[in-house]
């Protein structure tokens, strides 16, 4: 029976110099993978079966309609020595029960709260910029980010730490890269862990002290059915790690597409001039910055932060005519389903009109999913969207960047996307600078 094959793919074994490969350039070689095979590709990952899914139909069957029929699975499960059993590697009725206490926290008339303070730390990143000056636009977009994140949902002023603490996630991410290869433990990781622990239970303690409830997630999280405080630990580190590092790399690699395509850059500058004015930007103005959202839509296809999804099959599993035994590890790649042509015309070029609300209806919901989907999909999805719309029409309004000359790009696929060499950029100052400052 067609049902009963095993998927077609590349009989070569990825391990030794083909693993150092895949390691270093995992978006190119599963899209070349995807490409060669089809929408259901089958390789080993040393001794691991691996299937890759590039269907949106797919997609959905594995994070939505099928969902418990896959677990996250050993690379994930890893990520326990940073996250502990945090929103994004628990499993089962306890994430459901950690999701439903997050989640009010979520809530959209919380997050239009947000919006204030997502300007200002925008603004105080642009009064610190200077004409002609060459920033390293990532190190300045997570610091700005882990500013937001500790005051939004932590009501904590991290900024005297942020440049110690954004080296410190960034080396706990490069552990989590290694572990998904080499899964021993490392006397460096030991070290960071102990320096992000640190602060975080900082954080639990001096608000168990003061018994003041900010509404925050930390509020409400310590508002919860006996949580310990490792519980505590684990949820705060995970929205550290999610909550500024994703919209940190969505924004870099904006940045960077805004700098290559004058074009867009001017006419996202026209839409901030007539809705704004030259003043800072507010909640209430989201639903008009209609492509300033559409820029950052097509940042996140080109570059999805969450590059790919994982999970491990605990039955086999029939799609698309095979079958996949249980035990697989089954992958849908946002960075592969959002450069597919049957959705995305020439896919690697950068179309910010690809978002009108024409253009979106006429896909599949899942041709497009840079925060995942069903019970997982990301908590703070609505956060990021406001965060990144508001962030550039603050920074945009005064500041241009351009590439250095010669500064290489190059993705680097960690747990996010991020670049490989950093993004090196010079900053103009607009003629006529519509904020103070």
């Amino acid at each position: 029976m067609a049902s009963e094959r095993y998927p077609p793919g590349p009989t070569k074994r990825l391990s030794g110099e083909s693993t150092s490969a895949s390691r270093r350039d995992s978006t190119s070689l599963l899209l070349q993978m995807a490409r060669e095979y089809g929408d259901v590709v089958a390789f080993k990952l040393g001794r691991q079966d691996v299937v890759l899914l590039n269907h949106p139909d797919y997609v959905k069957d594995v994070l939505v309609t099928r969902h418990k029929q896959f677990i996250k699975g050993a690379p994930l499960q890893r990520a326990k020595r940073l996250l502990g059993e945090g929103l994004l590697t628990s499993e089962g009725d306890y994430h459901l029960q950690q999701r439903r206490l997050a989640q009010p926290a979520f809530h959209r008339a919380r997050i239009a709260a947000f919006a204030q303070a997502i300007s200002e730390h925008a603004a105080r990143t642009g009064s610190r910029w200077r004409d002609g000056a060459t920033v390293d636009m990532a190190d300045e977009m997570m610091r700005l980010t882990l500013g937001v994140v500790s005051k939004t949902l932590f009501d904590a002023d991290l900024e005297a730490e942020a440049d110690e603490l954004a080296q410190a996630f960034a080396e706990a991410l490069e552990y989590y890269n290694l572990v998904m290869w080499t899964p021993e433990a490392t006397e460096r990781f030991a070290r960071v862990r102990h320096q992000l622990d640190t602060l975080v239970y900082r954080l639990v303690d001096e608000r168990q002290q003061s018994g003041w409830d900010r509404g925050d997630l930390l509020s409400m999280l310590l508002a919860g059915d006996n949580m310990t405080n490792e519980q505590l630990r684990d949820e705060l580190m995970t929205i550290f790690v999610a909550g500024h590092e994703t919209v940190a790399n969505a924004l870099t690699w904006t940045w960077y597409l805004l700098s290559q395509h004058p074009e867009a850059e001017a006419q996202m500058h026209g839409e901030l001039r007539a809705v704004l004015g030259g003043r800072q930007p507010d909640y209430n103005d989201l639903g008009r910055l209609t492509y300033t959202r559409q820029v950052f839509s097509e940042s996140m296809r080109l570059y999805p932060p969450g590059w790919v999804i994982g999970r491990t099959a605990l039955s086999d599993y029939e799609v698309g005519g095979y079958i996949v035994p249980a035990g697989t590890v089954v992958l849908v790649s946002q960075y592969v389903m959002h450069r597919d042509p049957r959705y995305y015309p020439d896919p690697e070029r950068f179309d910010p009109g690809r978002w009108t609300e024409e253009a979106v209806s006429s896909r599949p919901k899942y041709a497009y999913f840079p925060f995942g989907g069903g019970i997982r999909q990301c908590i703070g999805e609505s956060m990021a969207w406001m965060e990144g719309v508001l962030v550039m029409a603050t920074l945009a309004q005064d500041w241009r960047s351009r590439l250095l000359d010669g500064h290489p790009v190059e993705t680097r696929p960690l747990v996010t996307l991020r670049p490989r060499h950093g993004m090196k950029m010079t900053l103009k100052r607009r003629a006529e600078p519509c904020l103070a400052g």
